[in-house]
């Protein structure tokens, strides 16, 4: 499982290295997509980390536990502190992922500063539900 989820995370960052501040014709989908990462955001700054994995897409929830997604806030985020500022450095919406369903997602750069980590970028991904809602499908700081 933790194989299937680096290699998300890998094809995340393939695809984030070709983002642009936004892309054409898709501006809508890519300011829903900001609104519900950053809603998603707010709970794993409040230490909701239980309730972000409950608001987060299928395909996340599939690739790890709910306990497994807790213990990797606990080792990972908790120890940055809290969120001093978050900007949006790129967007990018796309119909395909290495490693994931296609579908439609939207990656999303912050550009970000915490407590005990000055500079960080987080990449949110957002992918849009059947039921037309967007939810995070993938999450990595660096």
């Amino acid at each position: 499982m933790k194989a299937r989820l680096f290699l998300v995370l890998i094809g995340l960052l393939l695809v984030v290295s070709s983002c642009s501040k936004t892309s054409d014709g898709n501006a809508d989908a890519e300011q829903a997509a900001v609104t519900a990462a950053r809603d998603w955001l707010a709970l794993v700054d409040g230490g909701k980390h239980s309730e972000s994995w409950e608001q987060a897409a299928d395909y996340f929830k599939s690739a790890m536990s709910r306990d497994q997604w807790v213990q990797t806030m606990a080792a990972g985020r908790v120890p940055l502190g809290a969120v001093l500022s978050r900007e949006v450095k790129s967007t990018k919406y796309t119909t395909s992922l290495p490693g994931a369903p296609d579908g439609e997602y939207v990656v999303i750069e912050f550009e970000s500063s915490f407590e005990n980590k000055a500079k960080a970028v987080e990449t949110v991904t957002p992918m849009l539900g059947k039921d037309g809602a967007w939810r995070v499908s993938g999450y990595f700081i660096r």
